[in-house]
């Protein structure tokens, strides 16, 4: 299936999940996993994160004000990858979660200052979901942003 909403466009695998959406007075969001995802949630998966199984990859995309866009922690250009496993740890998580791992990196794409979260389980092992996180993120194309996209606020 592909999605493509907000500037953000990726075909999303089969088995996994994928939305993008916009809660009020925030910018659009991507939300991707391998298991069903929650109707609704926050920015960075906070539902999705505690229902998700040792198998589990969860990856928000999220974007901020383009005021930020290569400035302060949003300098780096372009989505940050390949992620490796020794990038995600526990410590990266919103809430500790055992069996859980995290990532959390800002960029800049398009003129567009994003957040990336990814959470992934244990099993079969952080390497393998670590490849499916850098399968699906391979995919993703971000769009330039245009004079009539709205800022997030």
């Amino acid at each position: 299936m592909m999605l493509s909403r907000h500037g953000l466009e990726v075909r999303v695998p089969a088995g996994w999940e994928g939305k993008v959406f916009r809660l009020p007075g925030t910018g659009p969001t991507l939300h991707a996993a391998n298991f069903p995802l929650p109707s609704h949630d926050g920015n960075f998966g906070a539902h999705a994160t505690s229902a998700m199984g040792d198998d589990g990859v969860f990856i928000a995309v999220v974007e901020f004000d383009a005021r930020l866009a290569g400035q302060g922690l949003f300098a780096g250009q372009g989505l940050p990858l390949p992620l490796r496993p020794r990038d995600v740890s526990p410590r990266a998580l919103q809430r500790l979660i055992r069996g859980r791992y995290g990532v959390q990196r800002f960029f800049t794409e398009g003129g567009r200052a994003f957040c990336l979260y990814a959470v992934i389980g244990s099993r079969p092992s952080r390497d393998a979901l670590i490849r499916r996180a850098n399968d699906f993120l391979g995919a993703l194309r971000i769009a330039r942003r245009t004079s009539a996209s709205t800022e997030a606020g």
